[in-house]
C-alpha cells in the first residue's frame, strides 16, 4: 500500500471513528507529515481529497478542519443494544460518497452502453479488471474464466444446479457450514453430504475417503475466515485439498467470500495449488462496500465454461453498478477502503480476544484464536439450554446467533455453539458483551 493511502485511510478513520470530531482542527501539514512518517507534499494531497469528498475544509492562515455532516455520528449511537449476531457490514464505515462518485463517473464514461442488455459474463471492462485485482490474492485468472454474478449466492446457485463432467451428483459440506446455502441445497433436492470441521480444521483422511468413494460433484468450502467458525485452513491443508480434487476427480468450490479481510501477500488460496482444473474460486465485493451492490466473481476452469455459461443465459447484474465497481477499483479507492476495513475488524477481533481471555479464564466455553475476518465460535458445554440462554442473553440487550441453523437438517454430530461476530459490535461494547455471555453460562440451574 502507498503510503499516500496509508495516510488517507489513517485519517479517514480517525473522522469515522470520532477521533477527529466535528469542527476538530487537524493537525498541521508539517506536523501531519511528520506524524505519519511521510513528506508535506503526501499530506497536502491527501488533505486535498479529503476536501474533495467533503470530510474536511480549510481556513486560510488557520488549518484544516473536519465538516459538520448531516446525520453525521454513529448509526444508533443511543442503542445499547450489544450486536454480536449481524454479519453486515459496520454502517459507519459504507463508502458512500465514494461510491457515489463512482456511479457519475460510470454514468459519464459509458452513457449508451448502461442501456443495454450487456454481456451474460459481465462487463469486460470490470472482467479486465479483476485480472490484475485477482493476482494480488494468488487468484491468476484469464478473462474469459471470470464471470459477474449477483453477489456469490447466484453463482452457488448455478453450480448446484448444473451437471459436472465428473458425471457426479454429490456436494459436500462443511459442517457446521454456511446456513443459506444448506438450506438452498435442501430446498432444491440436490443429493448433500456432510463433513466435520472444527476449530482444529477437517481430518483429510475421512475427506480422501469421501472423495474416493462418496459419487462427489464438489466439495464446498471456505478456507478462509469461515462462517461460522471464523477459522483458517492452514497452508498444508489447502494444498492437499487440491492435490486430492485432480486424484479423485472432484471439483472444489472455494468460497474466499472474506479474501479483503486478510493478506493476500501470506495466503495462498486453494485455487492457487489447483494444477488439473479443479478448483472453482468465488469472491464477493459486497462484505467490503455494501450488501445492496449484490456483486460476485466466479473464476472457473476452463471444462466448466460451457456448461456455466449455458445455466447463466442471460444478464442479470447492473451494468451501473459493474462500471461503478471497475472505476472504484481502478481508482485505488478499493484499496484504500479494504485497509480501513481490515484494520477496522482487526482491532475489534483484538478486543474479543482479549474479552474471552479474560472472562473465561477458567475455561468454561471452549474457543479458537481467530484474528481475523468478522466471525468467532463460542463452543457450549452439552448441557446449555441453547435457546434458554439466548432468551436471557436477549432481555439483558445482548445478541448471538445459535449454531442450530450452520447444520444440515439431517446431521447428527452436532456441536453446541454461539457464533459471535464483531462486524456491528461497538469497540467499547466487546468486553461487556462477552461479560455477560459469560455470566449467563456459569449462572447455572437453567439448563
Amino acid at each position: 500500500m502507498r503510503k499516500y493511502d496509508m495516510v488517507l485511510v489513517e485519517i479517514e478513520k480517525q473522522i469515522s471513528t470520532g477521533q477527529f470530531r466535528p469542527g476538530h482542527k487537524l493537525p498541521s501539514v508539517r506536523s501531519a507529515s511528520v506524524l505519519y512518517g511521510c513528506s508535506i507534499s503526501t499530506v497536502i494531497r491527501a488533505y486535498r481529497e479529503l476536501e474533495q469528498k467533503h470530510l474536511i475544509y480549510s481556513i486560510p492562515q488557520s488549518g484544516y478542519y473536519v465538516v459538520e455532516q448531516p446525520g453525521a455520528g454513529p448509526v444508533n449511537p443511543v442503542d445499547d443494544l450489544i450486536d454480536f449476531g449481524s454479519a453486515s457490514p459496520d454502517l459507519n464505515v459504507f463508502p458512500y460518497l465514494d461510491f457515489q462518485h463512482c456511479l457519475n463517473k460510470a454514468i459519464d464514461t459509458y452513457k449508451y452502453h448502461l442501456f443495454t442488455y450487456g454481456e451474460t459474463q459481465g462487463l469486460a471492462a470490470l472482467r479486465e479488471t479483476l485480472v490484475a485485482h485477482l493476482a494480488d490474492t494468488q487468484v491468476f485468472a484469464r478473462t474469459e474464466a471470470i464471470y459477474i454474478t449477483s453477489g456469490v449466492q447466484q453463482a452457488l446457485g448455478i453450480l448446484a444446479k448444473m451437471p459436472f463432467p465428473n458425471g457426479k451428483e454429490t456436494v459436500l459440506v462443511e459442517q457446521p457450514g454456511y446456513n443459506l446455502y444448506l438450506r438452498l441445497l435442501e430446498a432444491e433436492g440436490v443429493p448433500v453430504k456432510g463433513i466435520p470441521r472444527s476449530g482444529d480444521g477437517i481430518d483429510l483422511e475421512l475427506l480422501e475417503e469421501y472423495f474416493r468413494t462418496g459419487g462427489i460433484k464438489f466439495f464446498y468450502t471456505m478456507p478462509r475466515y469461515h462462517n461460522p467458525l471464523g477459522t483458517t485452513y492452514t497452508k498444508e491443508v489447502r494444498q492437499k485439498i487440491a492435490w486430492l480434487a485432480g486424484k479423485y476427480d472432484v471439483y472444489v468450490v472455494e468460497d474466499d467470500y472474506m479474501a479483503d479481510l486478510g493478506d493476500g501477500r501470506h495466503y495462498d488460496p486453494v485455487t492457487a495449488f489447483d494444477q488439473s482444473g479443479h478448483v472453482i474460486y468465488l469472491k464477493s465485493f459486497s462484505k467490503i462496500i455494501f450488501p445492496g451492490l449484490s456483486l460476485g466473481a466466479a473464476v472457473l476452469p476452463e471444462a466448466l465454461l460451457p456448461v456455466f455459461q449455458a445455466h447463466k443465459s442471460y444478464m442479470d447484474t447492473s451494468l451501473l453498478s459493474q462500471a461503478a465497481l471497475d472505476i472504484y477499483i481502478k481508482n485505488g479507492m478499493y484499496e484504500r477502503h479494504k485497509h480501513k476495513i481490515r484494520s477496522l475488524y482487526a482491532e475489534r477481533m483484538n478486543l474479543l480476544n482479549e474479552a474471552l481471555q479474560h472472562y473465561n479464564a477458567a475455561g468454561l466455553i471452549e474457543v479458537s484464536r481467530v484474528d481475523s475476518g468478522i466471525y468467532l465460535q463460542l463452543k457450549l458445554p452439552q448441557t446449555v439450554n441453547l435457546d434458554q440462554l439466548l432468551k436471557r442473553l436477549a432481555k439483558r440487550r445482548v445478541q448471538a446467533v445459535s449454531g442450530r441453523g450452520f447444520y444440515l437438517s439431517n446431521y447428527l454430530e452436532r456441536e453446541k455453539f454461539l457464533r459471535i461476530s464483531i462486524s456491528r459490535a461497538r469497540r467499547e461494547q466487546i468486553a461487556p458483551g462477552i461479560a455477560v455471555i459469560m455470566e449467563e453460562v456459569a449462572a447455572g440451574g437453567w439448563w
